[in-house]
């Protein structure tokens, strides 16, 4: 069977000097291949968590004012240039979530990651032994989910909005439709929510070996 890993460096013995797949090449790179999703848990779509909360949808170009203004004080994600993240557009949707609604949940399957816009966010995990800890109170600018949208693993811990709050989605297949339409711009985002990632389980190990366990 194979995993995302030997996918995404097959597609990559599969491109040409322009960087793009060839036809023969495959070109999910990020969503799960029915074979792999046949071998995991249900996965939570963001279109089901969407209605289960219910999310209204925000106008785009509301939304892509915040996220830019947002990234562009970014010092990591500033280095994705303004007319970047305005070309990302077409691969991400915007929504408007009430106060205490569940985003994403531990240990579920998820699609999708999220870019906090407004309002404010904690992220907890109940550990083995009952204890709720909380890991974050996350505020705008923040991204949520990163991991399993890019891994296609279990969500480590749950987000839920403390206050009513207005987010970017990206999904897997949004990420792969960007791969195919915009590579440089969607191999930067990559790059750059793969070194976020880093930074923040450095700091959650940080606290989650200080606890008794």
């Amino acid at each position: 069977m194979k995993t995302i890993k030997s996918r995404f460096f097959g597609l990559l013995k599969n491109t040409g000097e322009d960087g793009l797949p060839h036809e023969d090449g495959e070109s999910r790179f990020f969503a799960l291949s029915p074979e792999d999703a046949a071998a995991l848990p249900q996965s939570t779509a963001w279109g089901s968590r969407a209605q289960q909360i219910k999310a209204i949808p925000l106008d785009e170009k509301r939304g892509m004012t915040q996220l830019r203004k947002l990234w562009q004080a970014d010092q990591m994600m500033s280095a994705l240039h303004g007319q970047s993240i305005e070309r990302m557009a077409p691969y991400v949707t915007f929504a408007t979530v009430p106060a205490e609604k569940e985003l994403i949940l531990q240990d579920e399957l998820g699609d999708y990651m999220l870019v906090l816009l407004r309002g404010a966010i904690s992220v907890v995990r109940k550990q083995e032994w009952g204890e709720v800890l909380v890991l974050a109170n996350v505020q705008a600018g923040e991204m949520l989910g990163e991991m399993s949208l890019l891994d296609g693993g279990v969500r480590f811990s749950t987000c839920v909005t403390r206050s009513e709050c207005d987010v970017a989605v990206l999904t897997a297949e949004g990420l792969d439709q960007m791969i195919m339409g915009e590579p440089q711009i969607a191999a930067s985002l990559v790059a750059l929510l793969a070194r976020k990632l880093s930074l923040r389980l450095r700091v959650v190990s940080a606290r989650l070996g200080g606890r008794k366990t």
